[in-house]
């Protein structure tokens, strides 16, 4: 075998080494056997949330326990697989180093999952896209926007609940607010906080000029009850109305969308995907929660930053560029990280943003 590829295998050996520490492999296992003697007790289904939690939790573990385990055994076979393609010629060993390139991307996103150690990284996500600057093409900008991260999560297989989304008059939304389900996605995807800028040729402009339009990304953890989130019902203000879609159909005819006012803080949230005002009212309260909970880690993080005289980082600041004309490019500000295919991207194939963003911020904690 080259040197060279011996000095990569170790390198690599290093990284998974250090991964299959951090996620231990023998607590993984631990925990499934625990999982799975709560799953085959009878009276779990009594409490379908807990049970959902307990079987999700389940396959989760399960799956991580696996692709670590795969790492592993594709990374013993290398040495193997280089023997034999040296044997059969000069393809052979081009699949070779395709196969080791892979592994190393492979090994390097599992790298980037163990830098989620966050206080609320292993929750749920709850997304909310607000269109900015930019008129008609923002309210389509915010949409497309949705779409990626929504299509980011299908190809996951992770389940997306869409709570609220407020239709723009011509095209596209003004907000929308829906939850990522699975563990881990608010660590994953809270590097997408910030502002989020295209510019691209108007496709609601008659005279076809080049348009630049803005929307906002919000992630927030779902709140559990550990939290201790607590809300006085007398500081909340409920009002129902008629959902309505695109174009002001009427979605349902009952007054089943509901609007909470908090008034303490004027925060406002809307809900009106479910059918039922009182699944509506539940929804809802779970996004006021998560504002909440985010809104008292913001003061004392204010308070942490003003302790160490810092101003605290601009998570609020513009942070990635789309550009589909003149040019094609996608660009994170942050990172420097950038892709000249902004439809993959728009289709949601942001991983290696996201990967670039984890690094990067764990960088920025460490300075």
């Amino acid at each position: 075998m080259h040197p060279d590829v011996s000095a990569d295998l170790n390198e690599l050996d290093t990284t998974l080494t250090t991964v299959e520490k951090v996620l231990d492999v023998e607590e993984l296992r631990r925990r499934i056997d625990e999982l799975e003697h709560q799953a085959s007790d009878p009276e779990l289904w009594n409490d379908q949330e807990h049970a959902q939690q307990v079987t999700s939790q389940l396959s989760h573990t399960q799956a991580e326990l696996r692709r670590v385990e795969e790492l592993r055994s594709r990374l013993d076979d290398m040495a193997v697989l280089y023997e034999l393609a040296e044997e059969e010629g000069p393809d052979a060993v081009a699949d070779a180093h395709a196969e080791r390139a892979q592994l190393r991307t492979d090994i390097e996103a599992m790298e980037v999952k163990t830098m989620l150690s966050g206080e609320y990284d292993q929750r749920d996500a709850l997304v909310n896209i607000r269109a900015g600057a930019g008129g008609v093409d923002a309210a389509d900008w915010a949409e497309m926007l949705m779409r990626m991260y929504i299509r980011w999560a299908e190809k996951r297989g992770y389940g997306v609940e869409v709570y609220d989304t407020s239709y723009a008059e011509e095209a596209g939304i003004k907000s929308a607010t829906f939850a990522v389900k699975a563990p881990y996605s608010y660590g994953t995807l809270s590097i997408e906080m910030g502002t989020h800028r295209l510019v691209r040729i108007s496709p609601f402009d008659n005279q076809g000029r080049r348009q630049t339009s803005f929307a906002e990304v919000e992630v927030l953890p779902v709140v559990e009850t550990t939290d201790h989130i607590d809300i006085d019902e007398n500081d909340v203000r409920v009002d129902v109305y008629r959902s309505s879609g695109p174009g002001g159909q009427s979605v349902n005819t009952t007054d089943s969308a509901v609007r909470l006012t908090h008034v303490p803080t004027g925060i406002v949230v809307t809900c009106q995907n479910e059918k039922s005002q009182l699944q509506n009212k539940v929804s809802a309260m779970r996004v006021l929660q998560a504002k909440l909970l985010e809104r008292k880690r913001q003061e004392e993080r204010a308070e942490m930053d003003a302790l160490k005289g810092d101003g605290g980082s601009s998570w609020g600041n513009q942070m990635r560029s789309y550009v589909l004309h003149p040019y094609q490019m996608v660009k994170d500000l942050r990172t420097e990280y950038e892709v000249n295919n902004p439809s993959a991207v728009l289709d949601g194939e942001i991983d290696g943003f996201i990967e670039a963003g984890i690094r990067w911020r764990m960088s920025e904690n460490q300075a």
